[in-house]
């Protein structure tokens, strides 16, 4: 919490951290069994806080769907909510990664396949989110 009883601005990046990792290594191993085994990096976050979320026993719900992916890196979304509010939109840029040859490397077909089942562009695509509480 910060000084004023909100949940600090790290603990939201935190969340959505384990959403991605429930996500990309939870979900896309289960629906294939290759899918980011290489390993993958952050490359860009970006955060829109739209209520302060004040420290509470209740959860929370962070909510993951894919907005864009290209040869070499994809685009996840998220909000971060509750029943009645909305207190986070955010998205984080991930490209996949070689470990061994400490790179970044291009997806490979199995992962893009994963990446379209969760794919809404928010403009009437479909809708099709991951949730982690």
């Amino acid at each position: 919490m910060d000084s004023f009883g909100h949940v600090n601005n790290v603990v939201f990046l935190r969340y959505l951290e384990e959403a991605r990792i429930d996500f990309m290594f939870r979900l896309a191993r289960q629906a294939a069994s290759g899918a980011f085994t290489g390993g993958s990096v952050v490359a860009r976050h970006e955060i829109d806080y739209l209520r302060p979320l004040v420290h509470r026993h209740e959860p929370v719900t962070v909510e993951t769907w894919v907005t864009k992916h290209a040869a070499a890196s994809a685009t996840l979304s998220y909000e971060v909510k509750d029943e009645a509010e909305v207190y986070v939109r955010a998205s984080t840029v991930i490209v996949p990664f070689d470990l061994e040859q400490q790179r970044p490397r291009r997806l490979t077909a199995e992962e893009k396949t994963f990446l379209e089942h969760y794919y809404d562009d928010a403009a009437g695509g479909p809708d099709r989110r991951s949730t982690a509480g």
